[in-house]
């Protein structure tokens, strides 16, 4: 016979005023205050490479026009409102749990960032935007000194 060391709170979820809303009446708590008021932030990669960083942004079901990118100093701002409807096209929603109704994501800005070549692009609902870096940022190759 071997011992196991029990973990009683092992199987306990995070209590969020979400999951009691959903544990007490089986509702969530957008369906009680609406939807604009739920505030929702999209999941974000950032990958750095020796010549840009990129930010995918998740953002399914929003169009290009949705979004927002301004560049202020050195913030990066990325944004998107989308106007939703109350109703689906099949009726009245009875439960809905996600929506992108609108979302913000700031993001600072190194010096080694050209920001003057900052680009981005939205394809199957990932918002991709490329900060290449400043020439002086980039890695050298490396050389070889000779002794004098």
């Amino acid at each position: 016979m071997s011992l196991v060391r029990y973990n009683p709170f092992r199987d306990l979820k995070p209590v969020t005023v979400d999951s009691i809303f959903d544990d007490f009446f089986g509702r969530s708590v957008s369906d009680f205050i609406g939807t604009e008021f739920v505030s929702t932030t999209p999941s974000v990669n950032i990958i750095e490479n020796d010549v840009n960083y990129t930010i995918e942004v998740a953002a399914p079901g929003l169009n290009k026009s949705d979004f927002n990118l301004s560049l202020d100093n050195d913030q990066l701002n990325i944004s998107a409102k989308k106007e939703t409807k109350e109703e689906s096209e099949d009726g009245k929603w009875s439960r809905k749990e996600f929506s992108f109704n609108s979302f913000k994501r700031s993001f600072h800005i190194s010096d080694e960032v050209d920001q003057d070549s900052i680009s981005a692009n939205y394809d199957n609902g990932i918002l991709s935007v490329v900060l290449n870096k400043k020439e002086e940022a980039k890695p050298k190759a490396p050389t070889t000194i000779e002794i004098s």
